[in-house]
C-alpha cells in the first residue's frame, strides 16, 4: 500500500530542524480508496485551552503504543486494513529509520487517526520529550486553502514563523524528528467548512514511554464521527 521508497529516498532536512516531506505515498487507486473509506468509528473528543498549546480534534486508535494488532479491525475497509499491515511491517520501520538516521527497529509506535472538523487546531509545540519521530499522513482528495488545517513547520514557537507548509492531500505526508526546536502547528480549520481535516500520525517513542492518547486510566466514552458533507 505504502510506497516505502518514497520515504527510505526521501530528503531530510536540518532547518530549522531535521523534517521532511514525503509525497505520492499511494497509487491513484489506493489513495481513492483508503480516502473514501476514512474511518469514521471509535472516536473521541479531545480538546484543551489555555494551557502550553490549544487543541481540538477527534482521535482513533489505529495501533496502539507497543502492540502488535490493529484495534477494532472489524469497523476498517480492506484498504485501511492493508496500511494497518504496512505500519506494522519491519520494512515500514527500515524505511523510516533510513530518511531520519535514527534506529527505529524495536522502538513502539502508536498509530492514530484524526478528524479536524470546524474550530479544529493543534498550537504550536515541539512534542514531548519521549517521542522520537512523528511521521504524519493526510487523506483528503479535496480541499480549499482558505479552509486552514495546513499543519506549518515552524521556525520557532510563533504561528506566523513558517518554514513550511504542507497541504492535508492524500498521499501528502510529513516525518519530523523531535527535539527541542522541533515547532509545528496545524492551522485551525476555518468555522462552517464543509469537510473535515483527515490525518493519520505514526508516533515512535522512547523505550518505556507512555501514551498520551490513550492513558491506561482513559474512560473517554467512544462515538462516530459524523461527516458534514
Amino acid at each position: 500500500m505504502i510506497n516505502l521508497s518514497q520515504i527510505a529516498g526521501g530528503t531530510l532536512q536540518t532547518r530549522p530542524f531535521c523534517w521532511a516531506v514525503v509525497d505520492n505515498l499511494f497509487s491513484p487507486r489506493d489513495a481513492a480508496a483508503l480516502s473514501a473509506s476514512f474511518p469514521r468509528d471509535h472516536f473521541k473528543t479531545v480538546a484543551g485551552y489555555g494551557g502550553e498549546k490549544d487543541y481540538e480534534y477527534e482521535a482513533r486508535a489505529l495501533i496502539g503504543l507497543g502492540a502488535d494488532t490493529i484495534s477494532y479491525p472489524q469497523a476498517l475497509s480492506s484498504s485501511w486494513l492493508s496500511l494497518a499491515h504496512d505500519f506494522l511491517s519491519p520494512r515500514y520501520r527500515e524505511a523510516v529509520s533510513m530518511l531520519t538516521k535514527c534506529d527505529l527497529a524495536t522502538t513502539p509506535m502508536e498509530v492514530n487517526v484524526f478528524h479536524y472538523g470546524p474550530g479544529g487546531s493543534l498550537g504550536p509545540h515541539a512534542d514531548l520529550p519521549d517521542k522520537l519521530v512523528t511521521h504524519v499522513l493526510y487523506f483528503n482528495q479535496l480541499w480549499d486553502r482558505e479552509d486552514g488545517g495546513y499543519l506549518k513547520v515552524l521556525h520557532s514557537a510563533d504561528p506566523v514563523n513558517a518554514a513550511a507548509e504542507i497541504a492535508p492531500f492524500v498521499g501528502n505526508s510529513c516525518v519530523l524528528v523531535r527535539s527541542e526546536n522541533s515547532w509545528h502547528t496545524v492551522e485551525r480549520v476555518v468555522d462552517g467548512c464543509r469537510r473535515s481535516r483527515r490525518s493519520l500520525t505514526v508516533t515512535f517513542y522512547r523505550p518505556g514511554s507512555v501514551s498520551t492518547m490513550w492513558p491506561l486510566d482513559d474512560t473517554t466514552p467512544l462515538h462516530p464521527y459524523e461527516i458534514n458533507y
